[in-house]
């Protein structure tokens, strides 16, 4: 039986979109290596060039393994079609380019990934787009801000790197009573435990490098929504006013990703439970940002909205930016490094590096302490992850101690 859109998650994510047998039985789909594609007639080339006929005529436009995994990605976000891009920022801004105009308002979350926030304020602001930064986690916050001019809300749940979360559902009826479209960045939670689309939202976007590929061997972005809205985006927003397409092998190494997608995130989710409830114990942890945990503020909208809680966290450690320094540079295991989502563990600085091109004031503004230190929980066995940690705690009250020797 093929996978359909009513199959497992799990089904759809091996099966959905390809039989083997109409490939001459390659169990694993082909690569479509090509640049350009022939026409059987001047009239069918003519036909695709207008969008009359169905067929791929150029691999900047369409190409048979983007295809596929594009299919693949809509039945797992439950909307009608996907994009294909090159990175999660060229998904981000092909959408904001094909939809917003000088005049226009974009209200966003006070807290965003630091390359979207630079886009939104100098680079949407430079061709005379408003933008302007809302607490999303409070709905109310949107019903007092929203106005004619606001064109699209956008916001990511949970956020990089606070964890803070929006409530989907009340913010997409409240913009949708104003008029204006709803884009959610899910990478942080995948489909696996958020559908926005099934909450109200107009636009998903992710950053596929994250727990889409899960391996680390791959950079892209999957944008997604309504036939209508993404045939718009494919023609405008891809083809002509930002080029980021998606290679073939970005789109083979994706859908390998998504083959294990339901079950890494289910242990790295475990994982990440352990990891949390950990740290919180810890006497150098100030506070443990994570939605799994019983003490987040937004634990009850986390269970409401999401059907797991990723394995992503931010903690806040005693003793500031130098506390945090030795912690990451006492690690043996646990790598120093960007992203999330892949098999290894990895622990990075937001604001020195993922949000150093906001101002200290900014980062200040949108909850980003020195102190935040961002985990992205892997997949090792978590008394690893957690005696790794441990030891480089260590390390911070040795040097305590010595300091107080001296």
């Amino acid at each position: 039986m093929a996978a359909d859109k009513h199959s497992g998650f799990a089904t759809r994510a091996i099966h959905y979109g390809y039989d083997p047998l109409e490939e001459q039985g390659a169990l694993t789909p082909p690569m479509h290596v090509t640049s350009t594609f022939a026409f059987d007639s001047a009239e069918q080339g003519a036909a695709r060039f207008a969008g009359e006929e169905a067929g791929h005529f150029y691999s900047r436009i369409s190409n048979p393994t983007v295809e596929l995994l594009e299919k693949r990605m809509a039945a797992l976000e439950g909307a009608e079609a996907a994009l294909g891009f090159a990175s999660g920022m060229g998904a981000i801004t092909a959408l904001m380019w094909s939809f917003l105009r000088p005049g226009d308002e974009l209200i966003a979350d006070t807290t965003l990934y630091g390359c979207t926030h630079a886009f939104f304020n100098h680079g949407l602001t430079e061709f005379g787009i408003k933008v302007r930064h809302v607490d999303l986690s409070d709905p109310a916050n949107l019903e007092a801000a929203i106005s004619e001019k606001t064109k699209m809300v956008y916001f990511e749940t949970p956020a990089n790197p606070t964890m803070d979360l929006v409530d989907i559902e009340a913010v997409s009826t409240i913009a949708k009573k104003h008029g204006a479209r709803v884009a959610v960045d899910n990478t942080y939670a995948t489909p696996v435990n958020t559908r926005p689309i099934e909450l109200g939202a107009d636009f998903v976007a992710h950053s596929a490098t994250k727990y889409l590929g899960g391996h680390g061997d791959l950079v892209a972005g999957v944008l997604l929504g309504s036939e209508e809205d993404m045939f718009h985006v494919r023609l405008t927003g891809l083809k002509d006013f930002t080029g980021a397409v998606m290679s073939p092998f970005t789109a083979f190494l994706l859908m390998r990703g998504l083959k294990t997608l339901e079950v890494r995130m289910e242990r790295q989710e475990r994982n990440a439970m352990e990891v949390a409830r950990w740290l919180e114990a810890q006497p150098m942890v100030k506070k443990v940002y994570y939605p799994g945990l019983e003490s987040f503020p937004q634990h009850e909208l986390a269970k409401k909205q999401m059907h797991g809680f990723s394995a992503i966290m931010a903690f806040d450690v005693e003793g500031g930016v130098e506390a945090g320094r030795t912690l990451m540079n006492s690690l043996q295991m646990i790598r120093r490094a960007v992203s999330l989502g892949d098999a290894e563990s990895l622990i990075q600085h937001p604001a020195s590096m993922t949000h150093s091109v906001l101002s200290p004031e900014e980062r200040a503004e949108h909850g980003i302490s020195d102190d935040l230190v961002r985990l992205s929980v892997g997949l090792e066995t978590p008394a690893d992850i957690i005696a790794d940690l441990q030891q480089a705690f260590d390390k911070i009250d040795q040097k305590v101690d010595l300091r107080k020797a001296g």
